[in-house]
């Protein structure tokens, strides 16, 4: 049997394949993604199989594009001989508010529950609730699981969560709950499997075009700098961070609309509002421009403030990971942040920090630093499966 994962964009589509066996996931044996669903467009599916990889295009001219894209992929499973069948779907959903903390099996009723939090994550939740529906019309019969990315913060104090607001309003569900929660949940189990530090005080680095910090102990959640939106705590690719809240007042009294402000934080902020160039750090990093620097430089600064903040909530650190697209794949990076915190003894093995691969979870700290320092490559898609699996019982 398997468990087919997905990840469901505004336009564009990830899935993974994962076979399972006697309760446990097994490496994937199949990937990829459909890009540019959008009305009259034109669709690329790219994927992975045995180590080949596959690209085909195809329009839509009748059907809605996710639609038509699911039904090519379920061409394409029926097409390939030897593909286990797929007894579940289980979907990454960016928030599951106050109500859901553990994986759940689709149903109406939750999905009601989950389109009414939409305004919560309004680029990330109403695209997997499409994607959700859209599976279950394609694959009928199939269970599709949910999956929570605020869940694994569940365990953080009410001093955590609170915000300092009336009651009316915090009564309202108006609260901090923290996302990415599935990559760390993926990336504290690794760390548990590596190292006998894992379970003390642990600061995990979720750096890619989202990104977020969480802080750890015994394997739980204890503070992360995302709060009541994925817009807070640390600069991202387009999105702002932490934001004075006199400046959108101050935007506002200049005429912002609420859907201005929205596609100002989300969409035009970040590397790419401070560089003007790009929010892919790859291209900031080879381009000569100053404000390519600048937000370089910002990003790691935001980095040290925003660690310093939950460090603190730990009392200390005994271990820091690196994971996400720029965290995973940035050893200049890894190496900026950890000389921010070199004063808690960091020491940091250069080699083994250029040698870090995205397949590999790997220390990269000296055997005399006094904080390790892990790069663990993150997988939220096996990370689903297996919770689809722990759920169903299979």
């Amino acid at each position: 049997m398997a468990i087919l994962t997905v990840n469901a964009g505004s336009s564009s589509l990830k899935f993974s394949i994962y076979p399972t066996q006697q309760g446990s996931v097994l490496p994937s044996i199949l990937s990829g993604s459909f890009e540019g669903l959008e009305p009259g467009g034109k669709t690329e599916l790219r994927y992975t199989y045995e180590g080949v990889q596959h690209a085909e295009y195809f329009e839509d001219v009748d059907q809605d594009p996710f639609i038509a894209a699911l039904m090519h992929l379920k061409e394409l499973l029926l097409e390939i001989k030897g593909l286990p069948p797929i007894r579940a779907v289980s979907h990454r959903i960016v928030h599951g508010g106050s109500e859901f903390f553990q994986p759940v099996v689709s149903t109406d009723a939750i999905l009601e529950k989950l389109w009414a939090m939409s305004a919560l994550a309004p680029l990330h939740q109403p695209h997997s609730l499409d994607g959700v529906k859209a599976f279950s019309q394609v694959f009928p019969g199939i269970p599709q699981v949910l999956c929570f990315d605020t869940a694994f913060h569940k365990t953080m104090s009410p001093l955590e969560t609170s915000l300092a607001l009336p009651k009316e309003i915090t009564d309202q569900g108006v609260r901090r709950y923290g996302f990415h929660g599935i990559s760390y949940q993926y990336i504290i189990g690794e760390l548990l499997e590596s190292s006998s530090r894992s379970r003390d005080r642990v600061l995990m680095a979720h750096l890619g075009n989202g990104a977020s910090l969480c802080a750890a102990i015994d394997g739980k959640s204890i503070a992360t700098t995302m709060g009541f939106s994925a817009l807070d705590g640390l600069m991202m690719g387009t999105r702002s961070g932490s934001l004075d809240a006199g400046v959108l007042m101050y935007l506002v009294e200049r005429g912002y609309t609420h859907d201005q402000l929205q596609d100002l934080l989300y969409r035009k902020s970040g590397l790419l509002g401070v560089s003007t160039i790009s929010a892919d750090m790859r291209k900031l990093k080879s381009d000569p421009n100053p404000l390519a620097k600048e937000a370089i430089e910002l990003f790691i600064y935001k980095i040290m403030r925003e660690g310093g903040a939950m460090i603190a909530c730990l009392g200390g650190l005994d271990l820091i990971s690196f994971s996400g697209g720029i965290g995973e794949h940035d050893p200049d990076l890894r190496s900026s942040v950890c000389k921010k915190f070199e004063w808690l003894g960091i020491e940091l093995d250069e080699a083994l920090n250029q040698a870090a691969t995205k397949e590999l979870t790997l220390k990269i700290s000296t055997p005399q630093s006094a904080v390790e320092v892990w790069v663990v490559p993150t997988d939220e898609g096996v990370m689903t499966a297996q919770e689809a699996l722990n759920l169903l019982h299979f």
